[in-house]
Parts: structure tokens; C-alpha cells; sequence
């Protein structure tokens, strides 16, 4: 099996493709058989691509990343501490508790979180009301 980063001339797409070997690309594209899953164009070329070498460097690129992905979780991890420590869970009720605080002035709540969906938040945002959206490691996960 080889991979090949495949552009597409007509609308400049990037994709990778696999193919059994590095003749069965040239066979296909002889066929007129690739094309771009965006604009079906028949106009795709393989790109250069630098082989990944394994070598101490990577490894040691590998452990940073990891190093890194570590650190972020324990700071995402660190904000929902204060989040649930300071705010007030309203679980799938968070849009129409958000609302109710918005538009009743004399109501003095606790700061809220909870779920909502990406087209309530947008619907939100389009009323005045400011929410965020973060990250959120369910306890079980290590």
C-alpha cells in the first residue's frame, strides 16, 4: 500500500489517497477514474510528499507532544474544577435558564453552566445573550 497527497487543479482540495501500489494511481488516472469528492473534477495531481522518518528526533517530538497534550488537559481540567466549583449545573435546561436570566432583570442567579447545542448557542448570540463554549473531560477519562 502507498499514500499519495492528492490536489485538485480545479478547486486546489488536498486529500490523501491509498492505493495498492504506486502504478495503480497512474492506472486509475489514465481510466479517468479519480476525481474530487468536492467538484468531481478529473483534474487531480499528486503533490510532493516528504516521507515521515523515524529517528530519536521524533521520538523526542512524540514525548513533547505528549508533554503538551498532558499540560492542556490538566488546564482544561483546572477550569472545570473552577466552573463547578463557582457556577451553577443546569445540565440540558442551560438555554432556557440563560434566557430566563437574560431578560428577567430582577433575577440574581448564580453564573450557570450546562448543554446546549452549536444552532441554540448561535440563536443565543443573535439575542444579546454572551455564552461561551469549552472543552470537557468527562471524569472517567483518564
Amino acid at each position: 500500500m502507498i499514500k499519495y497527497r492528492l490536489e485538485c487543479k480545479n478547486c486546489s482540495l488536498l486529500f490523501d489517497s491509498w492505493f495498492s501500489n504506486s502504478n495503480e494511481y497512474e492506472k486509475l488516472k489514465k481510466r479517468k477514474l479519480l476525481n474530487c469528492h468536492i467538484c468531481n473534477s478529473l483534474k487531480v495531481e499528486k503533490t510532493l510528499m516528504a516521507p515521515k522518518l523515524i529517528n530519536n528526533k521524533s521520538k523526542f517530538e512524540e514525548k513533547l507532544n505528549l508533554e503538551k497534550y498532558k499540560s492542556i488537559k490538566k488546564t482544561i481540567k483546572n477550569y472545570q474544577k473552577f466552573i463547578k466549583d463557582n457556577f451553577k449545573y443546569v445540565g440540558d435546561n442551560f438555554v432556557y435558564e440563560a434566557r430566563s436570566i437574560h431578560y428577567n432583570n430582577k433575577k440574581k442567579s448564580k453564573a450557570i453552566y450546562g448543554n446546549a447545542s452549536k444552532e441554540d448557542l448561535k440563536e443565543l448570540h443573535e439575542e444579546g445573550i454572551n455564552t461561551q463554549m469549552i472543552p470537557w473531560i468527562k471524569d472517567t477519562e483518564n
